[in-house]
């Protein structure tokens, strides 16, 4: 089959690879219809994640039809289309009976496009198939349909949930990349007071307004407003930079709630001798998709709109392509590519 490999920092190409095969009984061999990149994927590409070995296939967000199953297989047919998680989850260990699949002790965990080949290529091996697939409930457009592989769960579950976002609350999103646009369109489902993107890039805060943000700002004087006034009750930090960091704990008001969602590639200070007054709850995650269903359900009844989140799509075999449109955002206008097969 034809993939996407990564050969180093800053090396990929679009080869042919063997084929996949079922490996294991709890295994699904998935047809790619969509796939996608993130912005780990970046990370990876940048050197960051130095335990992606060279030769692996990148990619962990697919929707997809399944093509053969392992014996142990229970859920899955071929022929039926499926959400493929970017988190896979034994479902035996007790991080997966405690719904935390993002911790899986049991093989599972960040594994597609991380410790095994990904979803960048004509067909993907899924281990734990059962519990780490959806069927499609709905006939939706695949391109939004693969957002829930992990943009939309992240944004619920690390943003929305993990911060406590309430009826009332104001509520600052900083970063303005699909997952934080993401957290936006949800956190409006609460009922909060206010909702405000902030972001650097005049086209992603107008991309914050179309998704439902009741403000969008550069930083500075909407910070400096927060910081002197009442502050928010919940900041999300979705950039995954060290200045977007201090800026959530200028943002946060006392007795808030700062959620850490964004991919820190570097380190970040945390300023406890300004904070340690205040009586801020600091949360950090990894998504575990089990809100995925949820999620779904709100899309095929159209309580939550996220086409806006797909700026481009391109073929499968344009993946290289895809990865420069992506990686340049801020000038390109991308927020998520979708990468279709055929």
């Amino acid at each position: 089959m034809r993939a996407l490999v990564y050969h180093g920092p800053g090396r990929i190409s679009w080869e042919t690879v063997e084929d996949p095969v079922v490996e294991e009984p709890t295994d699904a061999l998935v047809r790619v219809e969509t796939t996608t990149i993130c912005g780990t994927d970046l990370h990876i590409l940048n050197g960051d994640l130095g335990d992606v070995a060279a030769g692996t296939v990148l990619g962990h967000e697919a929707v997809g039809e399944v093509v053969s199953t392992g014996s142990d297989v229970r859920r899955l047919q071929p022929g039926h289309r499926v959400i493929v998680s970017s988190v896979s989850a034994c479902g035996r260990c007790l991080p997966c009976r405690d719904r935390m699949f993002g911790q899986c002790r049991g093989g599972g965990g960040w594994i597609l496009g991380h410790l095994i080949h990904g979803t960048q290529a004509e067909y993907v091996r899924v281990p734990f198939a059962d519990q780490s697939t959806h069927r499609l409930s709905f006939s939706g457009p695949a391109d939004e349909a693969v957002l829930l592989s992990e943009v939309l769960p992240t944004a619920y579950e690390v943003g929305v949930r993990n911060g406590e976002v309430g009826p009332g609350d104001i509520v600052v999103v900083v970063g303005a990349g699909p997952v934080g646009l993401a957290t936006v369109a949800i956190a409006r489902l609460y009922s909060p007071r206010r909702v405000v993107a902030v972001d650097l890039s005049a086209a992603r805060l107008d991309a914050a307004v179309r998704m439902g943000a009741d403000a969008a700002e550069t930083p500075g004087r909407m910070i400096a407003e927060l910081y002197d006034g009442p502050g928010a009750d919940v900041v999300v930090e979705a950039s995954g930079e060290p200045d977007g960091f201090v800026l959530c704990t200028r943002a946060v008001r006392t007795g808030g709630h700062i959620a850490v969602v964004g991919t820190p590639g570097r380190s970040s200070t945390l300023h406890l001798e300004s904070l340690w007054r205040k009586n801020v709850t600091i949360s950090t995650g990894q998504v575990d998709t089990s809100s995925t269903p949820w999620l779904m359900e709100l899309l095929r009844f159209g309580r939550l709109r996220v086409s806006p989140l797909i700026t481009h799509t391109l073929r499968l075999d344009q993946a290289e392509e895809a990865y420069e449109v992506f990686a340049h955002g801020v000038t390109s206008g991308a927020l998520k590519v979708a990468l279709r097969l055929g």
